[in-house]
């Protein structure tokens, strides 16, 4: 892809080693367990958390990056793999990126205890190096994606979301990761500096930015691995049907919510409720949000001086709204 090549530009030799850093930071004594850790290593995806750290540590250090930005991204990483195999389980799906879960493969008790062991492979990577304020930014976030996924599963069933409470959710759910990452970046060559949490809210935007782009696929006609309406079906209640939720007429309204009470599972139905969010301008609206959370970021960025790996983040910030899945 294009796109991610030019962001990686400027920090190709830190990935590259980063990649040899992540995959050490997985190994056991277990033979088994180094099996799953490298096919996990071997489908992996675009690697953005990694590259978020990495480009804001040398955005704020002149270019240069130190063992701690590298355990940070290697931390961050962990921690996100543990959260996808365990919310593979959760979700009883058998892919992931196209490829067969950790579930699919070795079954469910074994992916829970791999996610448990990259947990605490985070935690420990942390822990001996004294990297507590690391650490601390870490914990914080997964605190946050369990609170932030909680909540949704709490709101679903009632279907009385507001848009506060929506953005709420989201932000705790992805956007708190991508905080974790660019407060990481900033914390392991500036520790305690103003710029720890100026990049945090940064990382939030960016995510904030990133989870309506993903809603808004749910609507789209792009194949994007997963199927149109999912969100619907699963009850899960995102910004283009808030809207229209709270801007219709009480009798639409009423047909809205018993759509997805009660017949979610008709595709007729599914199709009918998203041609009506289309048409009644729930898609511009997200859209419109989407587009105000990239530009406070971009705005954080400009009080830097100009470099590549500003020019880096500028992209990749314009990549999490135009990408096409």
């Amino acid at each position: 892809m294009k796109i991610v090549s030019q962001i990686k530009e400027p920090i190709e030799k830190e990935m590259e080693l980063f990649e040899a850093k992540f995959l050490e930071s997985m190994t056991s004594k277990v033979a088994l367990l180094n099996r799953i850790t490298y096919y996990i290593v071997n489908r992996k995806g675009k690697q953005m958390r990694p590259m978020f750290v990495f480009l804001t540590a040398k955005l704020l250090n002149n270019g240069s990056v130190n063992d701690r930005t590298y355990r940070g991204a290697s931390v961050i990483e962990l921690i996100h793999t543990a959260s996808l195999v365990h919310d593979d389980v959760v979700d009883d799906s058998n892919k992931r990126r196209g490829f067969f879960s950790i579930n699919a493969l070795w079954k469910n008790k074994i992916a829970v205890l791999v996610g448990d062991f990259l947990l605490a492979r985070g935690m420990l990577l942390s822990v001996d190096n004294d990297d507590f304020d690391l650490l601390k930014i870490i914990s914080v976030a997964m605190r946050e994606i369990s609170e932030g996924e909680l909540l949704q599963l709490e709101k679903a069933r009632r279907l009385d979301i507001t848009e506060d409470v929506y953005y709420e959710i989201i932000r705790q759910k992805t956007a708190t990761l991508i905080a974790a990452c660019c407060a990481l970046g900033a914390c392991s060559v500036k520790p305690e500096s103003p710029e720890v949490e100026i990049f945090r809210k940064f990382g939030e935007l960016c995510g904030m930015a990133f989870q309506i782009k993903d809603d808004l696929f749910d609507y789209g006609e792009d194949k994007i691995g997963k199927p149109i309406g999912i969100d619907i079906k699963e009850q899960k209640m995102t910004l283009p049907l808030i809207f229209v939720l709270n801007n219709c007429s009480k009798k639409e309204k009423s047909w809205l919510i018993n759509s997805i009470k009660n017949h979610n599972r008709d595709k007729k139905r599914v199709k009918e409720v998203i041609a009506f969010v289309q048409a009644n301008g729930g898609l511009d609206y997200a859209v419109k949000k989407m587009l105000e959370f990239k530009d406070e970021a971009l705005k954080i960025l400009r009080n830097y001086p100009e470099s590549s790996y500003r020019n880096s983040l500028e992209l990749m910030v314009n990549y999490v709204v135009d990408r096409k899945k």
